[in-house]
C-alpha cells in the first residue's frame, strides 16, 4: 500500500506524518466540499497529500508547497505509484509565505497546513484570500503535542497554536471547530 510506504519514508527522513484518523478526516473534508482545487502547506513525503487526493474530485488539482525539494521528489514518486496522473499535483518548492501570495484569490476549495505553527496566523490571512466562500481551512497540530491545555507551556509552537485558535474563534469571517483526531485538526469554514 502506497500510504504505508509514504509513512515509512516520513520516518526515514525524520518527519511525523498525519495520523490515519487525521488523514481520513482530510479525505472526508475534501470529498464533502467536492474539492477541485486544494492547497497543502507542508508536502513532506506525501502522506496527507495522498489522503487529500483520495477525497478530491477526479479532475481536482492539489497544489502542494514545501521548502524541502527532496521530500517532494519522494512524494511525486508515490503519487505516481498510487495511480495519480502528474497533472493532479502541482508541486512547488519554496517557503509557504513566499509562495502563497502568488496563488489566485478565491480559487481554492480547501487549504491544509501541516507546518510551523508559528506561521499559522499568517496562513489564516492567506487562506481567507485564497478560499472561495464556503471553503475550508484545516490546520494540523491543534493539540500542540498535548501542551495546549498546559498554561505553563510557553514554547513558540504552542503559543502559535493558541494565537491562531483565538484569531479564528474571534473572527466573524470564519466558522471554526476543532476535530480531536490525531494531534488535533483546527478547521474553519470561510463565510
Amino acid at each position: 500500500m502506497v500510504l504505508a510506504t509514504a509513512r515509512l519514508m516520513s520516518a526515514e527522513v525524520g518527519l511525523v506524518p498525519v495520523s490515519p484518523g487525521a488523514g481520513a478526516a482530510l479525505r472526508l473534508l475534501a470529498a464533502a466540499g467536492n474539492a477541485r482545487a486544494v492547497v497543502e502547506i507542508g508536502t513532506g513525503t506525501g502522506v496527507s497529500s495522498l489522503w487529500l487526493l483520495a477525497g478530491m474530485r477526479p479532475d481536482g488539482v492539489l497544489t502542494t508547497i514545501d521548502a524541502e525539494g527532496e521530500h517532494q521528489r519522494l512524494a511525486r514518486r508515490l503519487f505516481i505509484e498510487a495511480g495519480y496522473l502528474a497533472s493532479r499535483a502541482r508541486i512547488i518548492t519554496g517557503r509557504a509565505l513566499d509562495v502563497l501570495p502568488r496563488l489566485a484569490d478565491g480559487g481554492y476549495d480547501m487549504v491544509f497546513a501541516d507546518a510551523d505553527s508559528r506561521e499559522y496566523t499568517a496562513f489564516v490571512t492567506e487562506a481567507h484570500r485564497l478560499l472561495r466562500p464556503g471553503g475550508v481551512l484545516v490546520l494540523n497540530g491543534a493539540w500542540a503535542g498535548g501542551r495546549i491545555g498546559d498554561p505553563a507551556a510557553r514554547d513558540p509552537q504552542t503559543v502559535g497554536v493558541r494565537e491562531v485558535i483565538k484569531v479564528l474563534r474571534d473572527a466573524e469571517e470564519w466558522t471554526p471547530a476543532l476535530l480531536g483526531t490525531g494531534d488535533g485538526l483546527l478547521c474553519a469554514v470561510r463565510r
